[in-house]
């Protein structure tokens, strides 16, 4: 078992929870206005964080997805928080008694734009994961500029002292 993944996908899906859950409970109006960052609002950030966490764990099972899977998701303000926290959660869950072996091993994939590409399965969760924490703080400061000042708990720290 690959202890250190593991844990770190666990604090993933437990910062994009505590995201998710503070998301559905502001106005829905909020979560389609646009706001100056990488992603014009929350629900294209949102879209974003769901798009890479899906397609790494495509790549690491042997597909290489061409198309973004938000590309033609038209559901709601939940229905969107409840895809990103189901893909958080199956790719914690996939991950589940895989050992160093497993983690160690370099994976081949092609990236969006079709170029051959190559990583190591554990650089790959550590760029998840990361990617993630990036996105959740463009997410805390979109929410303080519509006004919104309880933002969401997502520190590594305050996960390691929960659990």
């Amino acid at each position: 078992m690959n202890y250190t993944l593991q844990k770190h996908l666990a604090y993933n899906l437990w910062a994009n929870t505590n995201f998710a859950e503070a998301l559905k409970h502001t106005e829905e109006e909020l979560f389609d206005k646009e706001v100056a960052s990488s992603f014009p609002s929350l629900q294209k950030t949102v879209c974003h964080m769901w798009d890479a966490e899906s397609i790494w764990l495509s790549r690491i099972n042997g597909v290489s997805p061409s198309v973004w899977p938000s590309q033609t998701f038209n559901g709601t303000r939940d229905q969107c928080l409840d895809g990103f926290l189901d893909i958080s959660k199956n790719l914690s869950d996939f991950f589940v008694g895989k050992d160093n072996t497993f983690c160690a091993q370099t994976i081949s994939f092609k990236t969006m734009h079709g170029d051959d590409a190559s990583e190591t399965i554990e650089g790959i969760i550590f760029h998840v994961v990361n990617h993630g924490s990036f996105h959740r703080g463009q997410l805390a400061t979109m929410l303080r500029a519509l006004g919104i000042n309880q933002v969401p708990v997502s520190d590594l720290i305050r996960y390691l002292r929960q659990s």
